[in-house]
């Protein structure tokens, strides 16, 4: 069973793309990014709830891995052009979850993400964020619609736990762009310290403490 790099937000996106990636035999190794103070622990909670009901319906357990990310964030919505903070923020993701995947001997990440169906997940910016990590970023839902993966969602009784207000980042994109181009994120990116940040993000990684 080859071992794969969930990424789970506590959305509604995510444990079905968990859900559809280990009927396929990947193990989970599930990873979570604590977006603190951007986020609250209610999203936090509400993403390991998420994970139980998937571990539950699926019958497979995996390790499950909280990564700092709160001081990524602030360095980004302080320094960098906040109509870039989305993609910044999902590249640095992708960049920790590329190293945690290394260590773990894992052979890919694996997202929730729908193409088009937020600004960072059109055709172009998701190229751009595959681009950070030498290995394959799998997106099970990437061709699907919002109500085929809400139906799955409710088959496998995420729908409800997804559905759990809990507060939104606050350090969301404001006019997003749509089609960045990678020469304007090397230049925002520049006034980052990339590898140190997810360095750091990595070793202070930890296991999940369930709500």
């Amino acid at each position: 069973m080859d071992s794969v790099v969930f990424l789970v937000s506590g959305g509604i996106d995510s444990p079905v793309a968990a859900y559809l990636g280990i009927r396929r035999g990947w193990k989970p190794v599930f990873v979570y990014f604590d977006n603190t103070p951007f986020t609250g622990r209610d999203t936090m909670d509400r993403a390991l709830k998420t994970v139980d009901r998937v571990v539950k319906v699926t019958g497979v357990d995996g390790e499950t891995i909280i990564i700092p990310h709160g001081d990524d964030l602030r360095m980004i919505v302080d320094r960098c052009r906040r109509n870039f903070s989305c993609l910044l923020c999902k590249r640095m993701m992708y960049r920790k979850a590329g190293m945690i995947a290394s260590e773990r001997g894992c052979g890919a990440i694996v997202t929730g993400e729908i193409l088009g169906e937020q600004a960072s997940q059109t055709l172009r910016n998701l190229v751009l964020d595959s681009a950070v990590v030498k290995i394959p970023i799998l997106r099970p839902l990437l061709g699907m619609n919002k109500r085929e993966v809400e139906e799955i969602a409710k088959a496998i009784g995420t729908f409800e736990i997804s559905s759990i207000r809990a507060q939104a980042c606050s350090a969301a994109a404001i006019k997003a762009r749509t089609r960045a181009k990678f020469d304007e994120l090397v230049r925002e990116e520049a006034k980052l310290p990339i590898f140190e940040l997810a360095e750091a993000g990595v070793k202070g990684s930890g296991p999940a403490v369930q709500p």
